[in-house]
This record gives structure tokens, C-alpha cells and sequence, in this order.
């Protein structure tokens, strides 16, 4: 009987023991998952290369616990950001529009035009991103890599063009509210498409730079 005792304590001691080691071991894998301390200090690193470092840290800094961990993340983060912010900039213009197309302003020409060229550059934002998820860097395929590079470098590019096109057809600083919104909104996604090619241009600088060291 005292044998039985003895052996039901140790089996009850040995279960404890497991499940706090579980307990443990799972806390410490989310921690690892979750807590990247250099990401942050990466994320600023990077960001000093672009036009907008402060926008840039501003809008990047929430994935500082994300797996970011080389540029080309970081690029399809920032990428994604932009198009993310084209977006919503895009619905808030759609609602404008349909308010003045209603009292038959004589600003929607210049909104609709707007309109079209944000459509454009959620488009070309979308084509990038998908483009740079397409990268085979293991392949070892490298002029194959350089035509998707010239590819993402032509779509940002012009989704960048787009945006700041758009912030010119608001010119001047004296403008009703609504203009000045849209305005400053179109304005954000001109700067965060512009980190977001520097960003990119970050990245593809270290493979042609390799490229060119070769004999």
C-alpha cells in the first residue's frame, strides 16, 4: 500500500513537472517569435535613407515585433503601408466626389483626375508588391532577378509619379478644407511611396553592387 502511495506521488510530481516545462518552453518560443530587439534599430537605420525618415519610422515602428529582418521585408512592408494609405485615400475621394458631383461643383473635374491617378498607383503598388514576392534569390538566376528588380523599380515608380501628379492638382495653400484634406492625404502617399522605393532601391543596391565586383 505505502508502495502504491510513493508511486502515485511521483506520478503526480512527473505530470507537474511536464506541464510547467510545456508552460514554460511555450512561453519562451512566443517570446522569441514576438521580441525582435534589433528590428527596431533596423528599421531606423533604414529609414535614414529615405526623403521622410520620420514618416518612415513612424509607419514602420508597429512591425518592430514582426519577423522584418532583411530589406527586402522591410520594402514589402513599406510597400504595403503605401498602398494600404492609397487605399483609404482612395475611398475618402470617392465619397467627396460622389458630395460634389451631387451639388454639381466645379472642383470634380479636377477630383476626378485625381481619382484616376491614385487608381493608378493602387494599381502599380499592387503589381510591385506582387512582383517582389516573386523573387528567387536562391535560384542564382541573376539577370532574371535584375528584370524583376527594373520591374518594381518601373511600378513604384510611376505609382509615385501618379501620387505627386495628384498633389498638383491642388495648387496653392489658400483652398476650402476638403481640398486641404485631400490634398494632404494624397500628399502622405506621395512620401510613403517615395520611402518605399528608397527602401527598394536599398535592397537592390546590394545585388548589382555584388554584380559589379565580379570579374
Amino acid at each position: 500500500m505505502a508502495e502504491l502511495r510513493l508511486s502515485m506521488v511521483f506520478f503526480f510530481l512527473f505530470i507537474f513537472y511536464y506541464i510547467n516545462l510545456s508552460t514554460v518552453e511555450s512561453s519562451m518560443a512566443r517570446a522569441r517569435h514576438f521580441k525582435h530587439p534589433d528590428t527596431k534599430a533596423f528599421i531606423e537605420v533604414s529609414c535614414q535613407t529615405t526623403l521622410y525618415p520620420a514618416l518612415c519610422i513612424k509607419c514602420l515602428a508597429r512591425y518592430a515585433n514582426s519577423n522584418v529582418r532583411n530589406e527586402q521585408q522591410l520594402a514589402q512592408v513599406a510597400l504595403t503601408v503605401s498602398l494600404y494609405k492609397a487605399r483609404s485615400t482612395r475611398l475618402y475621394m470617392l465619397k467627396v466626389a460622389k458630395e460634389l458631383e451631387s451639388i454639381k461643383s466645379k472642383e470634380c473635374p479636377a477630383l476626378r483626375d485625381c481619382l484616376q491617378q491614385i487608381d493608378d498607383s493602387i494599381n502599380q503598388l499592387s503589381h510591385s508588391i506582387t512582383e517582389l514576392r516573386r523573387f528567387d534569390l536562391k535560384a542564382g538566376m541573376i539577370d532574371d532577378l535584375f528584370w524583376h528588380i527594373d520591374n518594381v523599380d518601373t511600378w513604384i515608380s510611376a505609382a509615385l509619379t501618379d501620387a505627386s501628379n495628384c498633389v498638383d492638382e491642388f495648387p496653392g495653400h489658400r483652398m476650402s478644407k476638403m481640398k486641404a484634406t485631400i490634398k494632404g492625404k494624397v500628399m502622405n502617399v506621395a512620401q510613403l511611396t517615395s520611402n518605399a522605393l528608397a527602401l527598394f532601391h536599398r535592397y537592390a543596391a546590394r545585388y548589382r553592387s555584388a554584380t559589379n565586383k565580379k570579374p
